[in-house]
């Protein structure tokens, strides 16, 4: 049997008694929505609260995958990251659930998942509504939140699209506390290291895939950060009315548009700019231009960016940034650790950065430092310099970790750059740079003053103390320059390292092209030789036909040429034939085309027509019912200034019994939501006088 629930429909899973949710825009109907991989049904716990509701999702036949267990028993660790309540997931089996399987066969590696109340960003476009700053500001933050925990896990949603972003910020449905304003829902295809990649990959959903990089489908632990970021721009755009108005339809962007110098871009560029800083409108800018998912912005650095915003100032549109160069200055430091002190402690804490300092914990600078390698391994040099930068962002001024990274960024900008630029520079450069100078200066003034320090105490105590002491200043100034001697060859090393892996590449990239010129040039002279074949067969064989008819005109008579005559005008004419007998059957097939083409044209114009007239239904009995409600809602105040409350009670009744039953639609008509409020009162409270509205 099917599973085909109706509303109040009974359904026992896992010993927990449930009963199939009423959608709220269609009384009568099942609360059911269809995904890409199968429709998921609200179930209401018979004991329990609504916020408690289940999702019960039920997979068709190409999605029931059994690998699903192994799958939502791994994604269960997650389900205390705020914004993956879903991961939370228990999957029917035929060894626990074989009787409810056997009766709906459907429901095989079906999935039960807390449900989601609220709508999804994708409803919040489509209605065109425009949000007010700090909505668009708690938002944003909440998704870029979400994405900088899973990132830190190595995780990614691979599906991140309007849709599947759920807003229960906006849930009419009271919620428990701490409940997070953004949860994520599809996450089938979920990417962790520990699980096994999917039979079948999503390539991304329209308006959000990057189509510079997605061929064959997303799967990796940088598939979240396009679609999110733009995401992320949209919900902060959502609170400027010009890019509500300009969206695309399902979308802010038309998938064609993705990534190229569209005028959509621009303005939503612009609004970020003068709304939120140039901070914000540069980590879009760097999300567009992008030629590959992992030189994106991190979701941390959307977080930092966004908690140093204001929920009520308005930030102007800032001037154009100063050349690269200019970052290494000294005030581009301090503006920048001025920055990172503006982010809120918790925050700062759960990206693993100590609050008040740039200095990150050794497994997140680890973590980044051995994925910079690997990428720089792979030949991947501007994803390893992204990734560089950023853990330099973070770590301790003037620290050993520092000057490596320093280090290696600059071995991979001389890489990237064009090579009379990068002949000039290197270690001397860095030897000779401003930080570098200052830094030697005051480790020299530090080490001058301590000397100081120690011989006037040293003057006062016993010489041997005073050799002791001079031993052990000697010893810690030879491993001090031992250190800094280490870092320079380390420094030298690695970007030897770096050069001599960039000139293998290039070596072996020559060995390919070569082989597959070669492999080409000899598969072109093998095609010429074969063709070079076929026409001398070809040339025989017209040859020995050509004698054939020689010999054979030699040796008939006149009757004979002309009995071959007459038989290859037979053929001729039968040949004829068949090529008409063709024409007339392609003519007959395409008519046929036409008429079903036509049939089909009428049935979907039939189909719109009554979709049109249930609609136009729907529209004139919400019409009658908000006259009826008026009404009611008079009838109540009359009846409560006669002096008869138990009528005015009645009419209240219901009033409220009818806005009860399109609920979604009628608080948004009028001031029906103040009457429905001000009638709950006067029931609870007779005492309560209702206001003539």
């Amino acid at each position: 049997m099917t599973f085909q629930p109706n509303p109040g429909d009974g359904i026992v899973v896992n010993g927990t008694a449930y009963t199939v949710g009423q959608h709220p825009a269609a009384p009568g109907v099942a609360y059911a929505q269809a995904g890409r991989q199968g429709i998921v049904y609200q179930l209401i716990p018979v004991d329990g609260e609504l916020h408690e509701a289940k999702a019960l999702k039920v997979f068709f036949p190409k999605f029931r995958i059994p690998a699903m267990v192994y799958q939502s028993e791994h994604m269960g660790n997650y389900r205390e990251i705020p914004g993956l309540q879903v991961s939370s997931r228990e999957v029917l089996t035929p060894e626990r659930n074989g009787d409810l399987i056997a009766e709906y066969p459907d429901l095989l590696y079906a999935v039960i998942m807390p449900w989601i109340h609220g709508c999804t960003w994708f409803d919040v476009i489509s209605d065109q509504r425009n949000l007010g700053r700090s909505d668009s500001l708690m938002l944003a933050k909440a998704l870029a939140a979400i994405g900088s925990s899973m990132e830190q896990r190595g995780l990614a949603h691979c599906d991140l699209s309007a849709p599947n972003v759920m807003l229960p910020f906006f849930s009419e449905v009271k919620l428990p506390e701490g409940a997070a304003a953004v949860e994520l829902v599809d996450v089938e295809q979920m990417y962790s290291p520990k699980m096994d990649r999917p039979d079948v990959l999503l390539a991304g959903s329209p308006g959000y895939a990057a189509h510079r990089t997605v061929h064959s489908g997303l799967w990796s632990s940088y598939a979240d950060r396009f679609a999110g970021a733009v995401i992320i721009a949209e919900m902060l755009g959502w609170s400027d009315p010009a890019i509500v108005n300009r969206a695309w339809g399902e979308s802010y962007f038309d998938q064609h548009e993705m990534q190229t110098p569209c005028e959509r871009y621009f303005l939503l560029k612009k609004s970020l700019g003068q709304r939120w800083g140039t901070r914000i409108a540069d980590l879009f800018g760097r999300t567009w231009d992008s030629q590959d998912l992992s030189s994106c912005p991190t979701f941390g650095e959307w977080l930092i960016a966004l908690s140093s915003l204001s929920e009520e100032e308005v930030v102007e549109e800032a001037q154009a940034p100063v050349a690269a160069a200019a970052a290494h200055d000294d005030k581009a430091d301090e503006s920048r650790s001025e920055t990172v002190q503006e982010v809120p402690a918790e925050i700062m804490a759960s990206l693993g950065i100590e609050p008040g300092t740039r200095e990150v914990n050794d497994n997140v600078v680890g973590r980044l430092f051995h994925q910079a390698r690997d990428l720089e391994d792979a030949g991947n040099l501007s994803g390893a310099l992204e990734i560089f930068r950023s853990a330099y962002h973070f770590v301790k001024k003037d620290s050993p970790l520092e000057v490596e990274l320093a280090a290696a960024i600059q071995g991979l900008e001389e890489q990237l750059r064009p090579a009379e630029e990068s002949s000039n520079k290197g270690i001397k450069a860095l030897l000779l740079s401003r930080k570098f100078m200052l830094s030697t200066a005051a480790a020299i003034v530090i080490l001058a003053g301590s000397a100081i320090t120690v011989n006037q105490i040293l003057a006062e105590k016993a010489e041997s103390r005073q050799l002791d002491a001079q031993k052990l200043a000697e010893q810690q100034a030879q491993e001090k320059e031992e250190a800094a001697r280490k870092q320079e060859e380390e420094a030298r090393r690695q970007q030897e390292e770096a050069a001599q892996k960039e000139a293998e590449a290039k070596k072996a990239e020559e060995e390919r092209k070569k082989a597959e010129e070669a492999k080409k040039a000899q598969e072109a002279e093998q095609a010429l030789k074969e063709q070079e074949k076929a026409e001398l067969q070809a040339k025989y064989e017209k040859q020995a036909k050509y004698e054939a008819y020689l010999a054979s005109l030699e040796g008939k008579k006149k009757k004979q040429a002309l009995q071959e005559k007459y038989d290859n005008q037979a053929k001729y004419e039968a040949y004829l034939a068949q090529l008409e007998e063709k024409k007339n059957r392609q003519a007959q097939e395409e008519a046929a085309a036409r008429e079903a083409a036509k049939a089909e044209a009428e049935r979907q114009a039939r189909a719109r027509a009554a979709q049109q007239a249930q609609a136009a239904a729907l529209q004139k009995q919400r019409s009658q019912n908000v006259v009826e409600l008026v009404a009611l809602y008079n009838k109540a105040y009359n009846a409560q200034v006669a002096g008869n409350k138990d009528r005015a009670k009645n009419a209240a009744r219901e009033f409220i019994q009818l806005y009860n039953k399109d609920k979604a639609y009628y608080k948004t008509v009028g001031k029906m939501s103040s009457r429905l409020s001000n009638l709950q009162q006067f029931i609870s409270d007779d005492s309560h006088w209702i206001p003539k509205l």
